[in-house]
C-alpha cells in the first residue's frame, strides 16, 4: 500500500529532524506527493551531508534552524508552520554518542519531544502527530524472540533509555492533555539507504573504508540487526500518519516497521554489499568492542501490516543493492536529486501482481 496523494497534496507537514538521513528523503518523498513541508532542525553535520546532495531543501516551503531542548524558540516556529500533520524525527540518533553524551541524550530526545507535543497543544488546524522513535525502545532480556508493540520498554544505554523515555512522554501527553491532536509512535531502526554519512554506523563506514581504500573496522561481524531500506520505513511512516489524521481511533498507539525477510548479522550484509557491487568487502575485527550493544534484535511488525496493509516492498538483499547503487551513482557524480527522486518515484508506484 502507498500513501494517498490525495490526502498529502497541499497538505502542511512539518517535519522535525529533515536534515538528516531520513529527514532529507522524507523532504523529497512529501514534495513529490504534493505536501507543503517546514523543516525545523539543527544545521546538517559538517562534511559530507545528504541533505546537501540530494538538495532537500529545495522542495521545502521553509527550511528552519532550532535545537528543540530551546522550548520558547521551538514554540515559535512551530505556531508559524501551522502544521496540519507533523512527523517528529529529531533526534540525537546514535548509540555511541549517546555514551559520550548521556545528558544531551536524553534532553534531545527525550525533553526535546516533551518541547514539541507541549508546543502542538490546542494548535488550530492539527491533524496528526507522529513521533518516531527506534526499534531500541524494548527492554532486551536477550532471549532472541521478535518483540512486537505491547512488550515491556527499556533500554540499557542513554540512546535506547532515552528513546523509551519519548515513549513514555508521548503516552502521557496523550492520557492528560485533551487539546492535542491524535498522536502515535513509530519504531523503526537500523534503515539504510543512500545518503546516510553518520559515524558508528555500518553503510557509512564501509562506504568510507572504500573510498579511503581502507578495510572496514567492524565491532560485532555476528550481532544480527532487522536491517532495512529507507523507502520502506518512510512509507510506513506516512501511511501511519495518514491514517492517524483520517481515522484516529482505528490507528495503533505504537506499531513496528520492520523488514520483510527478518535480521541479519553484519558479515551477512558484506557479503550482499559484495554481490551488489561485484567487490568483496576488506574488513578487519575491532579488539575490543567500545560500547555495549545487544547481540540480536528483531521486530514484529505483523500490526504495521494489518492496520496499514504495509509491508517492505525491498527484501534486505534488495535494500542492500539500492542502497549501494546510490552510493555509486554519488561517486560517479550523477544529480543526486534526480535520482534520489526517481527510486522514490519507483518505490511509490502502485504495486503490480
Amino acid at each position: 500500500m502507498t500513501p494517498a496523494p490525495g490526502f498529502w497534496r497541499g497538505r502542511r507537514v512539518l517535519v522535525t529532524g529533515h536534515t538528516g538521513f531520513k529527514g532529507s528523503w522524507l523532504a523529497r518523498m512529501l514534495a513529490l506527493l504534493g505536501a507543503r513541508v517546514t523543516g525545523i532542525a539543527l544545521d546538517p553535520a559538517e562534511g559530507d551531508s545528504g541533505f546537501a546532495i540530494m538538495r532537500a531543501d529545495a522542495v521545502l516551503a521553509a527550511d528552519l534552524r532550532a535545537d528543540i531542548r530551546d522550548a520558547p524558540r521551538l514554540a515559535a516556529l512551530v505556531h508559524g508552520a501551522a502544521p496540519e500533520v507533523v512527523i517528529h524525527m529529531a533526534a540525537q540518533a546514535l548509540v555511541g554518542r549517546g555514551y559520550r553524551d548521556p545528558l544531551g541524550t536524553f534532553a534531545t530526545n527525550a525533553q526535546g519531544t516533551a518541547n514539541l507535543l507541549d508546543a502542538l497543544r490546542g494548535l488550530p488546524g492539527l491533524r496528526a502527530v507522529l513521533v518516531v522513535t527506534s526499534d531500541k525502545v524494548y527492554r532486551n532480556d536477550g532471549a532472541g524472540r521478535a518483540f512486537a508493540e505491547d512488550d515491556r520498554l527499556g533500554g540499557e544505554d542513554p540512546y535506547s533509555a532515552s528513546k523509551a523515555a519519548a515513549e513514555i512522554a508521548v503516552a502521557s501527553f496523550r492520557a492528560s492533555f485533551p487539546d492535542l491532536a491524535p498522536v502515535a509512535t513509530a519504531r523503526a531502526g537500523n534503515v539504510v539507504g543512500g545518503g546516510d554519512f553518520s559515524d558508528m554506523r555500518i553503510i557509512p563506514d564501509l562506504v568510507r573504508a572504500q573510498v579511503a581504500g581502507e578495510p572496514l573496522v567492524l565491532r560485532r561481524p555476528d550481532a544480527t540487526r532487522p536491517f532495512q531500506h529507507v523507502l520502506d520505513v518512510l512509507r510506513g511512516y506516512l501511511l501511519q500518519a495518514e491514517l492517524l489524521a483520517t481515522d484516529p481511533a482505528s490507528t495503533p498507539r505504537a506499531l513496528n516497521l520492520g523488514p520483510r525477510d527478518g535480521e541479519i548479522a553484519v558479515r551477512a550484509l558484506l557479503r550482499l554489499w559484495g554481490d551488489a557491487t561485484g567487490e568483496p568487502v576488506a574488513w578487519t575485527h575491532a579488539a575490543d568492542p567500545v560500547i555495549e550493544e545487544a547481540k540480536r534484535l528483531a521486530l514484529d511488525s505483523s500490526l504495521a501490516g494489518s492496520a496499514l496493509g504495509w509491508h517492505p516492498r525491498l527484501d534486505t538483499p534488495a535494500a542492500i543493492a539500492a542502497t549501494a547503487a546510490w552510493y555509486a551513482a554519488w561517486r560517479r557524480g550523477e544529480d543526486m536529486a534526480a535520482v534520489t527522486d526517481a527510486a522514490i518515484a519507483a518505490h511509490l508506484a502502485p504495486e503490480t501482481a
